[in-house]
């Protein structure tokens, strides 16, 4: 059994359910519409969010059908984030299957993308709870304001770990804190717990997005994404950022000047890599993740020992050993 399988043992039933309402919710009557749904549910990837969801209403007890419908929309709302990068991104294979704008077009693609975001406000809907239609208006506001803040930092090339981590709260943190706030919220937590499972929610998405922007320091067939994309569109992610602002002398003006050029050749994206690497950028963002997970771990111990709670801990060890 892989890891992933043993982390979803806790909430199979459940999961297996979800997909079966978020089937139903996207089921229409064009037939158009129904193959590029088709083909989009035929990529589903590992579910890490929904299980986000499950794992953490687990904790209390046995699950309610409103979680079930919440993690379907949160599903759902995240698939259509995917949906309309790819248009953004002119990306045309995700995962290795061909895209809904790489076999039809942007306009096929867009319409889908915005059929998922209402399919995501149906199933909130079916919760019969004002409280997580409104987590899922905060989420659409965070992604969209961490995408243009991002947009922002890449144009005016600002090299500060601060600024970084506030886009990657917003663009990426965001999702799995939500995860977390609807799972406790509708299982019925006490406000005390729900705002540590947010805290234990942002810390894990915090290092699933620094884990992604590693992947791209390194060549390799097996991550499923191209690598040096990040530089070649000009994003200076951790590894980079601790490498510029911990040299000094000319070594580091050379190296900022590099990494403040536009358009950089596949030769200059590789001394940019090497130089994060061999200053310790990678090793550094390593033990930021470390550090996250030990401080997720700890938020969890006031919570019952239990199968979920155990799920929870290995689903961030997970997060910081994938390899894609």
């Amino acid at each position: 059994m892989d890891i992933l399988s043993k982390i979803k043992q806790p909430i199979e039933g459940e999961l297996e359910t979800l997909n079966q309402v978020i089937a139903q919710i996207l089921s229409s009557d064009s037939p158009l519409l129904t193959q590029a749904v088709t083909h989009y549910l035929s990529m589903k990837g590992k579910q890490i969010r929904p299980i986000l969801v499950l794992l953490t209403a687990k904790l209390s007890g046995p699950i309610r059908p409103e979680t079930i419908y919440a993690a379907a929309a949160i599903e759902l709302l995240h698939n259509a984030s995917l949906i309309h990068d790819d248009v953004i991104d002119e990306s045309k294979l995700r995962r290795g299957k061909a895209t809904l704008n790489g076999i039809w077009d942007n306009r096929i693609a867009v319409l889908a993308g915005d059929y998922f975001v209402s399919s995501a406000l149906r199933a909130a809907l079916s919760t019969q709870q004002f409280s997580v239609i409104a987590i899922l208006g905060e989420l659409g506001r965070k992604l969209a304001c961490g995408e243009m803040n991002q947009i922002s930092v890449v144009a005016k090339k600002i090299i500060d770990e601060t600024a970084y981590f506030k886009v990657i709260k917003e663009k990426t943190a965001s999702l799995f804190m939500a995860c977390t706030h609807i799972g406790a919220f509708t299982s019925g937590m006490p406000q005390e717990q729900v705002e540590t499972l947010k805290g234990f929610g942002e810390r894990l998405g915090i290092c699933f997005q620094i884990k992604d922007d590693i992947f791209d320091y390194f060549a390799t067939d097996e991550l499923g994404k191209p690598t040096h994309t990040d530089l070649a569109e000009g994003k200076i992610t951790l590894p980079l950022l601790y490498a510029l602002t911990h040299t000094a002398g000319k070594e580091e003006e050379a190296m900022r000047t590099l990494a403040l050029k536009p358009d950089l050749s596949t030769e200059e994206i590789n001394r940019l890599t090497d130089f994060a690497i061999q200053k310790g950028g990678v090793t550094y963002a390593e033990e930021v993740m470390n550090r996250l997970r030990d401080e997720a771990v700890a938020l969890l111990r006031p919570f019952q020992s239990s199968a979920a709670t155990t799920s929870l801990q290995e689903l961030f060890d997970y997060t910081l050993s994938r390899t894609k």
